[in-house]
């Protein structure tokens, strides 16, 4: 008889393992049982709360955007002017919590998923349309009619700076990451008089 009100217990395990495995391994290389393994409990538990390993990586992606998104949504709360909005929006997505090693890994990983799993597509154009959109909102007063081209490169510039981290060695550097996008932002703006 399973014991009531774990199944969340264990769901939140198993994506806080699925999530620590793809960081530790660096790939979506990764098997059931060492999720499970991770999670302290057996491989065939794994597969009845998720059914696959592919749903599992799913719901640990879902769980990385709900964290980003609750953490863009606070400091977006607290900043005024479209200046602070975009400073607020790139200090979430280098943030400790989201610029984690184990959770760019999962960033990385999630972007080769999405390219042969239909709804890691759909969550990625989801997040990807988000992100656009605060950007644009931002910029439209700083950059005119720029405000698309600079959200492009700056929505780009968020992604390549995720890569560049995975592929060091040691841990994540967002203070590096921030200064970089608002090198970019700056040298962007400067011709918005023009």
């Amino acid at each position: 008889m399973p014991k009531l009100g774990m199944e969340p217990i264990r769901k939140a395990a198993l994506v806080k393992a699925t999530i620590s495995e793809i960081g530790r391994v660096g790939s979506l290389d990764v098997t059931v049982s060492q999720i499970a393994k991770r999670a302290g409990m057996s491989s065939a538990l794994a597969h009845h709360y998720f059914g696959s390993k592919d749903e599992i990586f799913l719901a640990a992606m879902r769980h990385v955007l709900t964290l980003y998104g609750a953490e863009v949504r606070g400091a977006l709360a607290v900043a005024t002017g479209p200046e602070a909005r975009l400073r607020a929006i790139l200090a979430a997505s280098f943030s400790a919590g989201n610029f984690r090693r184990e959770v760019v890994g999962a960033w990385l990983n999630f972007y080769v998923l999405a390219q042969t799993v239909p709804e890691a597509k759909r969550l990625l154009a989801v997040y990807q349309r988000r992100l656009r959109s605060n950007l644009l909102v931002c910029l439209r007063p700083l950059a005119g009619a720029r405000a698309h081209e600079v959200a492009e490169g700056l929505g780009a510039l968020i992604d390549g700076l995720y890569l560049r981290e995975v592929l060091k060695s040691g841990p994540p550097d967002a203070a590096a990451a921030v200064a970089t996008a608002l090198d970019y932002l700056d040298v962007q703006l400067k011709g918005r008089g023009a």
